[in-house]
């Protein structure tokens, strides 16, 4: 019974008559698709920081700088690395002032009012990157 090639855009399977089966990787793929992959990335990880700004407590601001700096854009991880960051996150706040958005778990509130924004943005992007 012979067997067919398959093959895909990131390379092709060939079965030898042995019944061995033989991986080959298209060369170009990991050039043409690495750059898609990683301006979507680098999109996704700005849009986060830049939404949770105005749902992150503020006080000195260092909280919302922390993030900038505890995040390498394009990796996939947005960190607040300010030492009092969980607590912040996790705090309950009675008294949230003049400005409502503000308090804790922000990237989930985030999160569910602009997360299909970030999504559509993230889609069009990728498809825009040739």
């Amino acid at each position: 019974m012979a067997y067919q090639d398959i093959k895909t855009p990131r390379g092709s399977i060939h079965v030898t008559p042995d019944m061995k089966a033989e991986l080959t990787w298209n060369p170009n793929f990991k050039q043409k698709w690495w750059k898609r992959y990683s301006n979507t990335q680098k999109y996704i990880d700005s849009e986060v920081i830049r939404l949770c700004k105005s749902y992150t407590p503020h006080l000195t601001g260092m909280l919302i700088l922390s993030s900038v700096l505890g995040t390498d854009v394009g990796s996939g991880t947005v960190k607040w690395i300010a030492p009092y960051a969980k607590a912040q996150y996790y705090m309950v706040r009675k008294n949230v002032g003049n400005d409502p958005l503000r308090g804790p778990y922000w990237f989930e509130r985030m999160k569910e009012v602009h997360g299909h924004a970030i999504i559509s943005g993230a889609r069009r992007v990728f498809a825009s990157e040739k």
